[in-house]
């Protein structure tokens, strides 16, 4: 299948995608993660073909991000068929930087803007005004409504499994329920990690696959070794979901709890979480992922791997169509 051809498929699928996503080799976004993506990461996975994004948060100031974004532009400005970039937003009081950073995203005028815990008709005008795309997570119907109602270009559904913040619905039943009332683009979130579940996700109704724990394990990213080995070495059941830690229910490594020397299966309230070993910092020492780390058996450039998910992504497509046709 030709790089043309998986574009098409993509826009075919769940509805039309914005002219702004118009050509992507592969149907799927590098998911912002906390103190794990930076410009290496983002820049190498546009140059392949997909979105790639990151957290504003994962710099202590605004300065900062308007450097981050002016070397991010300035790399892949070299590179006329590399892909959008994207930038996540915390859309809640809590963050004090909310107005700055907006502010900074409207300067450089970010392709895609990430809204999370919060749905606001400011930010979508703000990015709108400039012809940028705002698309907003969510766990369940009720955000997902909000999220359309303030005129959200894409709704991005963090289902069962998903690392980080996410849900327990099952995608085979949010995708439906979103696309009854929502015409915009769908992303699915939830133990994505190979091509075959990215042509899954999109057979199923979403427009695009939203990777996160995958883009971990790979040489750019900021995570630890430490951290980049233990998702190597786990499986789906090593994953637990607690609200315990955060305060807002998530999926972490088990053994990185472990690691803190606390005992993941007596976890108290979320201000009474110390790590016993003092060195240890709960917001960079306990490690999020998804389900599908047991999918998850190398470290390969950003690169590497993005090639490697648009491979098995066109062969799932290819192996779809002669099954079909024998029938």
């Amino acid at each position: 299948m030709t790089n043309t051809d998986s574009a098409a498929a993509t826009r075919t699928v769940g509805g039309q995608l914005p002219a702004q996503l118009d050509g992507l080799r592969l149907p799927a976004i590098s998911a912002p993660m906390f103190l794990t993506s930076n410009p290496d990461l983002v820049v190498e996975v546009c140059r392949s073909g997909l979105v790639g994004t990151l957290p504003a948060l994962n710099l202590r100031s605004t300065a900062a991000l308007d450097e981050w974004l002016s070397e991010i532009e300035a790399r892949l400005g070299r590179h006329e068929s590399a892909a959008p970039y994207g930038i996540n937003l915390i859309v809640n009081k809590s963050n004090d930087r909310l107005e700055a950073d907006l502010d900074m995203v409207v300067k450089h005028k970010v392709p895609l803007v990430i809204t999370s815990l919060g749905a606001a008709s400011s930010v979508v005008d703000a990015v709108h005004s400039y012809g940028g795309l705002v698309f907003h997570d969510v766990i369940n119907l009720r955000h997902a409504q909000k999220a359309a109602e303030v005129g959200v270009d894409g709704i991005i559904a963090v289902c069962a499994g998903a690392g980080g913040h996410g849900g327990l619905l099952s995608p085979f039943a949010l995708i439906p329920e979103i696309r009854a009332f929502f015409d915009g683009v769908i992303v699915l979130s939830g133990a994505i990690s190979t091509g075959a579940q990215i042509a899954a996700a999109e057979i199923m109704g979403a427009d695009l696959a939203y990777l996160g724990t995958r883009f971990i394990a790979t040489q750019e990213a900021m995570a630890s070794k430490g951290n980049k080995d233990m998702i190597l070495q786990s499986a789906a059941s090593d994953i637990i979901y607690t609200s315990k830690i955060s305060g807002v229910n998530a999926n972490f490594l088990r053994p990185s709890i472990e690691a803190a020397g606390v005992d993941p299966d007596k976890l108290a309230a979320p201000e009474d979480f110390r790590p016993a070993d003092r060195k240890k910092q709960v917001w960079k020492d306990i490690w999020s992922a998804g389900q599908g780390v047991g999918s998850i058996h190398d470290i390969p450039t950003a690169a590497e791997l993005c090639e490697r998910l648009i491979e098995e992504y066109e062969a799932a497509l290819l192996a779809a169509t002669k099954r079909m046709a024998s029938r």
